[in-house]
């Protein structure tokens, strides 16, 4: 929690709140809330509070889909060697997951191929061509990737492989020569819904296999698991990424599910239990990803492919073994977190620059992803976070909202051998001995276009509720909004004059818990990792102002009601 923050209400075109109000029988406080989100029109709020499957678009309507379809479907009737090419992080290992699954159960002959982070690289490489070239493989399809794999579309067209690339990354000035290229961010595709994960593109490729075979009933099972791939990429939760997210966290709460996918949720503590946004992004995605970052994504796209159940003492093994890993992930990322603040805090010349560009030897390159996104958090600016091996330097880039990480890269491209990403997250290669060179570049453009405002982090607010407004219904309502993440954030009100009558308490050193009164009304609420605020809480405890989340909790079997506090401030005069 940062003591600092500006608090800055979310501005929102109001008239029509009192419409949505009346004929959708919703309070005014989620009336509003859907206003801030823009869905002002009855329809749109309708399709958001209760979306469907059918609302999914048309995949037809993506450019190429037709062509991919053709081929796929000459293939397996052809019984052509089929190759799913994914990526190690969740996105790429649930897209490569279902994508397979789909071939099989219409009778194809298919295996898939998951990249090693160390071995082989990011994304499509010609060496890889070449090696499933000699495999007989006849027909490659790209998940999460390949958009700017140039080299490796030509080498596959020399060898007379075909390659469909399925992906949702920024594509470069020209395509790759494929047979097809599915990407809703392609400048000649009038997609209407540009904001897909990689799982939920391939989702698509399904959605019209399906279609095209009268196999539209299998697409539920798909779903579920494209809402981890989908929630884990944190891509915004609106269009169709929220049809997949809130239908899937349902059936992901409900089951049942296949072997695998029972085993995993089990030794997450997840079986039985109401699976939320939360769980996904910090419980089940970082043993997936743990996979990819610490020794072979294989090991969970095994244990999600496994479906008979006779495979349970292997799907437990896999499970565990995926736990393992990701502890392991966690000892290395708070070592790398600690000397990387530490370098920023006591080297002038990395930490008063605008973007932060640290590097370190030998730093697990698994990690260092995470590590950026922690300096963004503990720091509010632009990180780049650099492991070298000798003369070899990877990087991984992670932004603030202000910023376009991904246009900074190419403001200076001749100084690394290879980069990509989106405007929030981008990874790089480069020589070891232009890493000053990198920070220098990267700072000019970033003094360019960033000013102090924009280093200040924001907190957005999307409106004022006194404790005598929560009622069942808006606590009710509130539930079908989620699930909550990018592009549909956990709505955050402001109140004043808040009293303090029991506590501040420390919980496990690290977080605050206290209970507040408002005009007669008494609730208990958290301010989590909030313990170095407890001075400034204790000095207001008479009357503070609060920013607040309104969370349901369950202790004993029972469910209450609770502040998730997001910030506090003195109340103004």
């Amino acid at each position: 929690m940062k003591a600092d923050r500006i608090w800055e209400t979310v501005a929102c075109d109001e008239s029509p709140a009192e419409e949505l109000s009346r004929e959708l029988g919703v309070s005014p406080v989620t009336a509003r809330l859907l206003c801030i989100r823009g869905l002002g029109s009855l329809e749109d709020a309708r399709r958001f509070l209760s979306p469907r499957l059918e609302d999914l678009h048309d995949p037809m309507r993506l450019a190429d889909m037709g062509a991919a379809v053709d081929r796929i479907l000459t293939a397996i009737a052809a019984k052509d060697r089929i190759v799913i090419h994914g990526d190690y992080d969740v996105d790429g290992v649930t897209s490569t997951v279902i994508l397979r699954r789909a071939l099989e159960m219409l009778g194809a002959d298919v295996v898939h191929f998951l990249p090693e982070r160390f071995r082989d690289g990011y994304g499509l490489q010609p060496a890889t061509i070449d090696r499933l070239h000699q495999e007989g493989v006849r027909l490659v399809i790209s998940v999460d990737c390949g958009i700017r794999a140039a080299e490796a579309a030509t080498r596959a067209r020399d060898l007379g492989i075909d390659l469909i690339i399925t992906d949702h990354h920024e594509p470069d000035s020209e395509l790759p020569h494929a047979l097809a290229v599915i990407n809703p961010k392609r400048r000649d595709c009038s997609y209407p819904d540009k904001n897909l994960a990689g799982v939920g593109v391939a989702l698509k490729l399904v959605q019209a296999l399906c279609g095209r075979t009268g196999h539209l009933n299998w697409m539920p099972a798909f779903v579920k698991v494209a809402a981890i791939g989908t929630l884990a990429d944190v891509v915004p939760l609106t269009g169709e990424n929220r049809i997949i997210a809130k239908l899937g966290l349902g059936m992901l709460s409900k089951g049942p599910h296949k072997v695998g996918l029972r085993a995993l949720l089990d030794v997450c503590g997840l079986s039985g239990r109401e699976i939320d946004s939360y769980h996904i992004g910090f419980v089940v995605a970082p043993r997936v990803n743990a996979a990819g970052r610490m020794s072979t994504p294989d090991i969970a796209a095994r244990l999600l492919l496994a479906s008979d159940e006779t495979m349970g003492e292997e799907a437990r093994a896999l499970a565990e073994q995926l736990n393992a890993e990701n502890l392991r992930r966690q000892q290395e990322e708070a070592e790398i977190v600690t000397q990387a603040k530490k370098i920023v805090e006591t080297d002038l010349e990395v930490g008063s620059r605008t973007v932060i560009v640290v590097a370190g030897d030998g730093w697990h390159r698994g990690v260092i992803g995470i590590v950026a996104s922690k300096l963004v958090d503990a720091f509010h600016r632009p990180a780049i976070v650099i492991s070298t091996d000798g003369d070899v330097a990877h990087g991984s880039c992670r932004s603030i909202p202000s910023f376009n990480m991904l246009a900074a890269l190419e403001s200076c491209g001749e100084v690394m051998s290879k980069f990509g990403g989106h405007k929030q997250a981008a990874g790089l290669t480069m020589e070891a001995s232009r890493i000053r060179e990198l920070r220098t570049r990267v700072n000019e453009y970033a003094d360019g276009c960033i000013g102090p405002d924009d280093l200040r982090p924001r907190l957005w607010i999307d409106g004022s509720l006194t404790f005598r407004s929560i009622n069942e219904q808006v606590v009710s309502e509130l539930s079908t909004l989620a699930p909550f993440g990018a592009g549909n954030p956990c709505p955050i009100f402001r109140t004043s004059n808040v009293e303090i009558v029991d506590g501040p308490r420390r919980l496990k050193d690290r977080h605050l818990k206290m209970a507040f009164r408002q005009d007669g009304r008494i609730m208990r609420g958290i301010a989590w990792r909030a313990s170095e605020r407890e001075s400034f809480v204790t000095e207001h405890r008479a009357a503070i102002d609060l920013a607040f989340s309104l969370e349901q909790d369950t202790w004993n079997g029972e469910r209450y009601l609770q502040l998730s506090v997001a910030d506090f401030r003195a109340p103004e005069s």
